[in-house]
């Protein structure tokens, strides 16, 4: 057998530039590569790859866990303006999320932590 890494997603971009900037100005992540038609983005040991979309590409999501979900939303709010976003809330299946639709792509971020019980 073998021990997954991890795994990172491919997002079709129309706007390559623009979406780095959402992934590095809002979750902090830093750029790896920058070529034309491609880019890869870290943080904490993780990667987003971006690649040129046509016009005609169909919609994907990705879920990003976090420990606090609540901090990344204090730090991300104002930052969020002609963004398409769902504010924190609680799921039925365990975790607290927020939902933002990432820019010049049709694609949805999850971005969730578990719910801790109040002992």
């Amino acid at each position: 057998m073998y021990k997954a890494v991890h795994l990172s997603p491919m997002i079709p971009s129309y706007n390559i530039a623009g979406t780095a900037t959402f992934f590095k100005d809002l979750l902090g992540f830093a750029q790896r590569t920058d070529t034309p038609g491609y880019a890869i983005l870290s943080k904490d040991g993780l990667t987003i790859h971006l690649l040129n979309a046509g016009t005609h590409i169909g919609e994907m999501e990705f879920y990003l866990e976090v420990d606090n979900v609540d901090a990344v939303w204090n730090a991300i709010k104002d930052k969020l303006a002609g963004i398409k976003v769902r504010a924190p809330f609680d799921r039925e299946y365990g975790m607290r999320e927020i939902h933002i639709a990432i820019p010049h792509t049709n694609t949805l971020l999850f971005v969730g932590s578990v719910i801790r019980k109040q002992e």
